[in-house]
């Protein structure tokens, strides 16, 4: 899985959701902005696009995306809870129809234990309340390759939000009043005329 990948799948994703008027935010840590990159090397991406965040300490996180430092004490930066956290924050904050996160550890050091190099945890939100979480380990391959496979692997499960039956654009104030449900009238009851029995015939 290379830079082919990712290409193919941002044109792919970016295509989507053109036709489904979706926008999208990512929140970067491992990764340092190269899900982004990939998506705004496709030319015409704006139309899609709306922002990047590229949060690799927990103070930018917090900062950036809002996630609480409880979160990080408890759980680590490498967690799903915090990747949870950062996929939600950008999606609130850039005001999004989708995100996706990434925070993970890309070697060649910082693995901890139960923690190992190439752990990555990826999280995408979408307007409509859906979210996923995938946990992978993609062991001691190489800084460059865990990264290259988590532009890709962030890529998939945006376009997984994107293919969902629900993955659409945030309504507007008007379109939302047109989706309340109209108030049901109770009919109206028309008297029946009822025809005198026939007398029997001769």
């Amino acid at each position: 899985m290379g830079g082919s990948d990712a290409r193919a799948l941002s044109r792919s994703l970016l295509d989507l959701c053109r036709m489904r008027k979706l926008t999208i935010a990512t929140a970067e840590s491992c990764t340092g902005g190269l899900v982004a990159g990939a998506l705004t090397d496709i030319p015409g991406s704006s139309d899609v696009i709306d922002r990047g965040f590229v949060t690799y300490s927990n103070d930018a996180k917090r900062a950036m995306l809002g996630v609480e430092a409880s979160t990080l004490t408890n759980f680590g930066a490498v967690s799903k809870e915090t990747a949870t956290a950062m996929a939600i924050g950008a999606l609130e904050r850039a005001d999004v129809d989708l995100a996706v996160a990434i925070t993970g550890i890309a070697g060649p050091g910082g693995a901890t234990p139960g923690k190992p190099v190439g752990l990555v945890h990826f999280a995408a939100a979408a307007r409509d309340g859906r979210i996923i979480h995938r946990e992978h380990r993609f062991g001691a391959i190489g800084r460059s390759a865990v990264r290259a496979r988590s532009v890709v692997e962030a890529l998939r499960m945006l376009m997984d939000l994107a293919r969902g039956p629900q993955a659409q654009a945030k309504p507007r104030p008007a379109a939302a009043s047109r989706l309340r449900p109209r108030v049901t009238r109770s009919p109206r009851r028309h008297a029946v005329k009822r025809r005198p029995p026939r007398s029997p015939r001769g």
